[in-house]
């Protein structure tokens, strides 16, 4: 069993254990609490789904170390953009990305492009259902605008000040 499984059964649990808990105190803040849960779950279990179809879609037909293959050593305004693209395509957790991208730098791959690659992480395309769900399809839209230029951005502030 790996480790997010078991922090997700503690976790389980001592939700488990707090309700039964409210319930023997005679609070009657449970049975509302537990009615706002399953009305939230009931609104977003379509978003879910739709959430875990893309992310079954991107795990089957984009592979990580083919994107990181893209990065071009020469940074020009090309790998910038492949970076970018990688980004926000990438997925799963940050850390699992850190030893690719430190051998992708011991090879020549430079800090800027890095830098844009972690930024554009920021945006998760199987999270966008959620987001537009919550905050409207313009704001999502914009707000993914926003990450793009600020990811290009950062990489090519960390170009001036520190490779050039």
């Amino acid at each position: 069993m790996g480790a997010y499984m078991k922090t997700g059964i503690i976790m389980l649990g001592l939700v488990i254990l707090s309700y039964i808990s409210l319930y023997f105190f005679g609070s009657d803040t449970i049975f509302v609490a537990l009615k706002d849960s399953f009305k939230t779950l009931k609104e977003l279990s379509f978003v879910f789904a739709v959430v875990f179809v893309m992310m079954f879609i991107i795990d089957m037909f984009i592979d990580d170390k083919k994107i990181a293959k893209y990065f071009d050593t020469k940074s020009g305004v090309k790998a910038y953009f492949i970076a970018l693209i990688g980004g926000i395509l990438s997925h799963g957790s940050s850390y699992a990305w850190y030893p690719l991208l430190q051998s992708l730098r011991e090879k020549g791959i430079k800090d800027s492009l890095l830098v844009t690659f972690l930024y554009a992480r920021s945006i998760k395309l199987p999270w966008l259902p959620m987001m537009i769900v919550y905050f409207g399809t313009g704001f999502t839209i914009i707000l993914m605008f926003y990450i793009m230029v600020g990811s290009l951005l950062q990489g090519f502030i960390v170009k001036k000040l520190y490779e050039e």
